[in-house]
């Protein structure tokens, strides 16, 4: 078996940290150095990292009718990135962590907030980080099920949050061929539904 490294943030020195821009979101230069495979250090390196806190979604699925809940809402990054594809995203419900509450906690009020269901008892699908390279964003995602009966086609979020969301029941027997279509770009959708198809299908 492969000999992964045992390395953590003890092999780490960060010399200096410089804020660039802080708003909705903030951007942080570094200046660091980290221990090397063959035991040296590296020279002293610059990286900027994006960081816009961590993340919760949760994929709902309606047993009873057989499919589950996406919502689909604007997105500028599809439009800023200009690769044909719709910036109105189709996507799990997903949201922001609060660091006072624990993430089941906001993953039942982002599915309140931005598809109307209410939601039991949560199975965990993966954490992940969403992009190490560049952010320090992590990810939680979670399985619940709900009564998702007359929510196709409604409209959902929160006004002070310029949110304008409208909620899709997709069967089941369509998330094969939606995720082959291409019209799933979203990172955290494309993992949970590929999930789902492994474990719950």
């Amino acid at each position: 078996m492969t000999d992964f490294s045992t390395m953590t943030n003890e092999d780490i020195d960060i010399v200096e940290k410089t804020e660039g821009y802080k708003g909705f979101f903030a951007l942080n230069r570094y200046q660091l150095r980290h221990r090397l495979f063959n035991g040296g250090w590296s020279d002293l390196i610059t990286r900027e990292l994006f960081e816009r806190g961590h993340a919760v979604g949760i994929l709902l699925h309606d047993p009873k009718l057989d499919s589950i809940v996406l919502v689909e809402q604007f997105r500028l990054g599809v439009a800023i990135a200009d690769k044909g594809d719709s910036p109105w995203a189709l996507e799990i419900v997903a949201g922001m962590l609060d660091k006072d509450k624990p993430a089941e906690e906001i993953a039942r009020m982002e599915a309140q907030e931005e598809a109307h269901c209410d939601v039991g008892g949560l199975e965990l699908i993966q954490k992940y980080y969403s992009s190490t390279g560049g952010t320090s964003e992590h990810v939680t995602m979670y399985y619940g099920q709900t009564d998702a009966s007359g929510l196709d086609g409604r409209l959902a979020g929160l006004e002070c949050e310029s949110e304008d969301i409208k909620i899709h029941l997709i069967p089941t027997s369509q998330i094969q061929p939606l995720l082959t279509s291409g019209k799933i770009t979203n990172a955290m959708t494309i993992i949970a539904l590929q999930w789902f198809l492994i474990n719950k299908k």
